[in-house]
């Protein structure tokens, strides 16, 4: 699936930081001359070396803030950004609190991260089995969909549209990070995230458990609305470009497509789970 949406000066940012995500694992000669030397080798602004994630902007600090589940260890906000999350600077938190400038914010994400005077430093959500998926009856499945910018966007729809639950492989996905959680706009604390091993003994499970499980592809011969069975879905997408692997098209119950009949026939990946969710919610009557 491609975009042909306008370029902004964000999308250079989530650019970059995936460009610096996937150079963790291929250190550069610099990097090695530096390991040589006894030097440290310069981690992104978005990944800190203690464990501890960067999460950024006020939705997404305001829901980090919410979530039980989620432990803060460090929150720097300007005074205006304080204000705007209803957080008192003399108040006792559970958390250390830091009024700074902007640029001190800049400075850690770098000037082009839009994190409207806030940063939290927050341990990662652990991800659920899928023993724990629970009684939801509409969750999405990724198979092997990697950039951190779309995952983001695809949990924001699907809190959007009442999915218990995400779906994703323990490798060949991203990591929590702050441009994840920045792209989700605080929907990262509102769903399970699921982490397994296999996807297609995965899909068997969640055919055990009453899932009809859907492929979107393209190329399918049936309309996503016309497949829809039963009580429960899983919705399984694919990586843009590539769509998806063989043996998740053999595993799923239904391939099917979004009808499109304008020039452009396929859409980027989260635009498609955010229709395919509307459909299936309808389907479901949630």
């Amino acid at each position: 699936m491609s975009s042909d949406r306008p370029k902004t000066p964000k999308d250079s940012h989530y650019a970059r930081l995936r460009r610096q995500h996937r150079s963790l694992s291929a250190p550069s000669p610099s990097d090695r001359s530096a390991e040589r030397s006894g030097g440290r080798r310069h981690l992104p602004p978005s990944l800190p070396t203690d464990g501890l994630v960067r999460l950024y902007g006020l939705h997404t600090a305001r829901a980090a803030l919410d979530n039980p589940r989620r432990t803060v260890e460090r929150v720097l906000a300007t005074r205006n950004a304080l204000h705007r999350l209803g957080l008192e600077e003399t108040a006792a938190h559970a958390f250390s609190l830091e009024i700074v400038d902007p640029r001190e914010i800049d400075r850690i994400l770098g000037s082009d991260a839009v994190h409207q005077g806030v940063l939290v430093e927050a341990k990662p959500l652990k991800p659920k089995p899928l023993a724990a998926l629970g009684e939801t009856a509409l969750v999405v499945v990724l198979d092997q969909v990697t950039d951190p910018h779309n995952v983001g966007a695809v949990i924001r729809s699907g809190v959007a549209f009442g999915a218990g639950a995400l779906v994703t492989t323990a490798r060949h996905s991203p990591q929590e990070s702050g441009v994840l959680a920045k792209s989700a706009s605080g929907a990262l604390e509102h769903i399970d995230l699921i982490e397994v091993r296999n996807l297609a003994d995965a899909l068997g499970e969640l055919h055990k458990a009453g899932f009809q499980t859907i492929g979107l592809d393209s190329d399918a011969p049936a309309e996503l609305e016309k497949s829809f069975a039963g009580t429960r879905i899983a919705l399984v997408l694919g990586a843009e470009g590539k769509g998806l692997r063989q043996k998740s098209r053999e595993t799923v119950d239904t391939l099917a497509r979004l009808d499109m009949p304008g020039a452009i026939r396929s859409l980027n990946v989260s635009n498609a789970a955010a229709i395919a969710l509307y459909a299936a919610r309808r389907h479901l009557n949630l």
